[in-house]
């Protein structure tokens, strides 16, 4: 029976249906068992807030990691981008460890270096192998924001989305063991470049393509279950594009304000070589702004490789997950086509058994219209056979691609889940880092004005202490003088009035 909308898009709390919440819809589930409680008054009186939702994420890689390691085999790690110039172009390769207990590889251990081209080959031929799995998507050939390709953090960039992609893929129960993935992870260059030349035709996947794409349009009926998959991944694709959108919007103004702080704080600092008395307050303004606009620098930038490259790959997923829908339609349309063409042919066969072959092409050509209506009847019935043996084949890859496509969803939301929710997380720490080194830095700018107005004020004071004590003194000299001045004239009026002997 096909899920109603309900279930899929708000699911109850039952333990199989809550890994499946969207979080879009439902918002972050904080009553997850590995999810820490975030509270405004902790984080007021905690230590900066970065550490503690850096933890958090490092809380959920680790349970990841945990449950990884019972199970996988298989342990891909990509790095090391190393650039090539030939006669004809440059290009970029990146080296490939792999490391298995698996018995279908020769080896415990191996490393090769791929291009980007490699990878979009591997891809192409897990989409042809395995029509109805959903393959992960690859990022961008080119970035229209890093016009060089070439460029440390561009590469730096390439590196992660590739190591997410081969990540994905070795997790994978079906398409980790595709004999195509063993040789692109093992074989030598020489032995890797023989092996792609065998392969399909573009005109094949060309029409395969056109052929899909008409599918979602020519058939009948579409069921309810995945109706309701593509309409959610529709929406979802929207939200994600909006949200990118605005995120963008709001990169380029942050780089606008960026060059206004460039801008403002030497105007300070020349200020201050005029201003004796105001060096000091002015160059804190000017420290003040340069660390403002170099925090926003770098917010800027980890926005755009940390943010919106995820909103992207997610973008390109949903785009992977109509493909899937488009393969499977193509596969339902084949059947309902078959059984049409099947009840025609059942229909035509009864309408012989009945019919009088007295006047037909055959009986004027001279045979006998017995053998006419045997002839048409054992054609008819090898027809029917035919149609019935390839109905079934298809009823069987009807049901496949369906067990197939809910396989794969379940583990994408899965996937959908935990990465939302850590792109979210490292934004919002993001900002509160941002916001932090705002903040010390007009606290450190006001601590150095208040710093020199006091000292100001200490001179001040000072000085107006010893002006007193300067002024006491010359009121007692001048007194001192006057008592001797009054005593020698006593002195000399005692002596005048003298009488003469």
């Amino acid at each position: 029976m096909a899920e109603s909308k309900d279930e899929i898009l708000s699911p109850d709390n039952s333990e199989d249906n809550l890994k499946f919440r969207d979080p879009l819809i439902s918002g972050l589930d904080a009553s997850d068992g590995e999810m820490e409680s975030l509270s405004l008054d902790a984080s007021a009186r905690s230590e900066p807030s970065v550490s503690r939702s850096s933890s958090l994420m490092g809380n959920l890689s680790r349970y990841d990691d945990c449950v990884d390691e019972e199970t996988q085999d298989l342990f891909v790690v990509v790095d090391d981008p190393e650039k090539h110039t030939s006669t004809l172009e440059a290009y970029v390769t990146f080296r490939i460890t792999t490391k298995t207990t698996r018995s279908e590889f020769d080896d415990s251990q191996f490393q090769v270096r791929r291009r980007y081209n490699d990878f979009l080959w591997l891809r192409q031929k897990l989409e042809e192998a395995y029509p109805t799995h959903l393959v992960p998507p690859l990022p961008e050939k080119h970035s229209l924001r890093r016009l060089d390709r070439f460029s440390p953090e561009f590469l730096k960039v390439r590196q992660q989305a590739l190591q997410k992609f081969l990540t994905r893929l070795s997790n994978h129960p079906v398409l980790s063991f595709d004999k195509n993935f063993q040789v692109f992870l093992t074989a030598k260059a020489w032995e890797f470049q023989a092996h792609k030349k065998h392969g399909t035709g573009i005109l094949s996947r060309m029409s395969d393509s056109i052929h899909n794409i008409s599918a979602s349009y020519m058939m009948k009926n579409r069921s309810p279950e995945f109706t309701l998959i593509y309409e959610y991944v529709q929406n979802f694709a929207e939200k994600f594009g909006v949200i990118d959108r605005i995120s963008q919007r709001i990169v380029k103004e942050q780089t606008d304000y960026v060059l206004e702080l460039c801008e403002w704080g030497p105007i300070y600092t020349l200020w201050s070589n005029s201003e004796d008395q105001l060096t000091t307050p002015l160059l804190a303004m000017s420290r003040a702004v340069d660390i403002c606009s170099q925090a926003l620098k770098e917010t800027i930038e980890t926005t755009e490789d940390n943010f919106s490259q995820p909103l992207k790959e997610y973008i390109l997923y949903t785009d992977a997950i109509k493909a899937v829908l488009r393969r499977r339609d193509a596969i339902q349309m084949e059947y309902e086509s078959t059984i049409d063409e099947l009840n025609k042919k059942k229909d035509e066969r009864e309408h012989v058994k009945i019919s009088d072959q007295t006047y037909s092409i055959g009986a004027f050509l001279g045979k006998d219209p017995e053998d006419v209506k045997q002839q048409k009847q054992d054609k008819l019935e090898q027809q029917i056979e035919e149609l019935t043996k390839k109905m079934e084949d298809l009823n069987d890859r009807t049901v496949c691609a369906d067990t197939d496509l809910r396989v794969d969803m379940e583990r994408w939301h899965k996937n959908k889940q935990k990465d939302v929710k850590e792109l979210f997380i490292e934004a919002a720490d993001r900002q509160i880092l941002y916001y932090e080194r705002c903040l010390k830095a007009w606290e450190d700018a006001i601590r150095a004005i208040q710093a020199k107005e006091v000292s100001h004020d200490t001179l001040e004071s000072q000085g107006t202490e010893n002006s007193p004590n300067k002024a006491s003194s010359s009121e007692e000299r001048g007194d001192t003088m006057e008592e001797s001045s009054s005593t020698s004239e006593a002195h000399e009026g005692a002596t005048n009035s003298e009488p003469s002997v």
